[in-house]
């Protein structure tokens, strides 16, 4: 029975008591007791009545121990809890809520969803404590930068091959562009970069990581170290003739915005395809066009300087010429040229000692010199190598005659007597 006269408050309410217990008692005015708790000379007054009349109870609120009002009922939590087992299993509460409110008229706020997934044991908190890294500014104007990055990933959950997403997003602005291909690679980067310009326009820089593909660890030519140059990789090429300034980062967190998107888009964009039923790259690049304009509205930034530094594609230019393959080959004495271990018959007569090769985005290859196209064929079967030329090379084996002056030489007599005396001699 003792534990019925124990009294629970906080701080706020025993110093609200005190108070209220020095206006009862005369000790304080009611004005001041009003400035000093914040309340009006109105909530004094009903207060130190509860008070005189409950004793220190009264300083406690009526709805403590109550249920709100607003309380959703127990019927309607297991609704929820069940919706979302049976269709968002693995949803974030946020990107749940979303979709509870979008696809099943279902409106209820994110922390209270997040409670009751935690409660029904369907969520943990995914909260992990990171070793501080300093902030970089984002850039002022859109198109100033652009990461671009690939990541390899089951988008498909099984549904489909493992594949790459190419992935842009603007520095200022967090505008985002995508697309699907099957590995990561030079071509894949050609062509997304052209239909990211065919949209966007030309940033005034690309921000990559140290890959293969967009920086050449090649070791210089001797042609390079003089003309103090170093190897380029195809990409890197290209947007140099674009007038596109290339940095690489030196870690993943330099360009943590494209990382942190991969991470979002490997949470809801596969979730997206998921309710979709999406199971090829050709189905995804279709979705991500719509997807990717929705995205945009909703969680793009607004830049500090709305002057779009994006350059337009001119008209005159041919991208496919630029964004391709472009490589040098030795022109053989048979006007000949061996690329990706096919050969080649060049049919023009030129005076050259190299071409150059580019092989496109649509998979056409074109063979010039000084720009000019020259006409070709491939050579599908080469000249058979007889069995004894392919022991011996290409190099044909002479066989004296019967008559050559080699079948009739002898060793004459002074010099066979040498022989044996060197012979003698070793053997001593």
């Amino acid at each position: 029975m003792a534990g019925k006269d124990i009294i629970s408050m906080s701080q706020t309410e025993l110093q609200r008591l005190h108070i209220i217990r020095d206006v009862i008692d005369r000790k304080l005015r009611q004005t001041s007791a009003a400035e000093v708790l914040d309340l009006s000379t109105r909530q004094i007054r009903r207060i130190s009545r509860r008070v005189i009349a409950e004793g220190d109870r009264g300083i406690i609120h009526r709805s403590r121990g109550k249920a709100s009002n607003r309380k959703f009922s127990d019927e309607f939590k297991d609704k929820v809890v069940k919706i979302y087992s049976a269709e968002y299993k693995g949803f974030g509460p946020t990107f749940a809520n979303e979709k509870l409110l979008e696809r099943n008229k279902i409106d209820i706020g994110v922390q209270t969803l997040r409670n009751w997934l935690i409660e029904k044991n369907e969520w943990a908190s995914k909260r992990k404590y990171r070793a501080h890294k300093s902030w970089r500014e984002r850039k002022h104007h859109r198109g100033e930068m652009v990461q671009v990055d690939g990541s390899i990933h089951d988008w498909f959950e099984g549904r489909g091959s493992v594949c790459v997403l190419m992935g842009y997003i603007d520095d200022a602005t967090g505008d985002p562009f995508g697309r699907f291909y099957g590995y990561e690679g030079t071509m894949p980067f050609m062509d997304s970069f052209k239909r990211y310009s065919k949209e966007n326009g030309f940033p005034m820089s690309v921000y990559f990581d140290k890959h293969s593909t967009y920086k050449s660890w090649a070791e210089p030519s001797i042609e390079e170290e003089l003309n103090n140059v170093r190897p380029m990789s195809q990409v890197e090429r290209a947007l140099k003739e674009l007038g596109i300034e290339v940095i690489h980062a030196n870690s993943p967190q330099a360009k943590g915005r494209i990382e942190r998107l991969f991470r979002t888009f490997q949470d809801r964009l596969i979730k997206e395809m998921r309710l979709r039923n999406i199971c090829s790259i050709e189905e995804g690049n279709k979705f991500l066009e719509e997807y990717l304009s929705i995205y945009k509205k909703r969680f793009s930034v607004k830049p500090m300087n709305e002057t779009d530094l994006h350059r337009p594609v001119p008209r005159y230019m041919n991208l496919d010429k630029i964004l391709c393959i472009r490589e040098s080959r030795l022109l053989r004495n048979d006007y000949t040229i061996v690329y990706e271990k096919n050969l080649y018959q060049i049919e023009e007569y030129i005076r050259a000692k190299k071409v150059v090769i580019e092989e496109r985005i649509d998979g056409s290859m074109h063979i010039s010199y000084k720009g000019r196209a020259l006409r070709y064929k491939k050579i599908t079967q080469r000249p058979i190598i007889k069995e004894k030329e392919r022991i011996f090379g290409l190099r044909k084996i002479s066989v004296p005659s019967k008559n050559h002056p080699w079948k009739n030489f002898k060793i004459s007599p002074y010099s066979y007597n040498n022989l044996q005396r060197q012979k003698e001699l070793a053997v001593a």
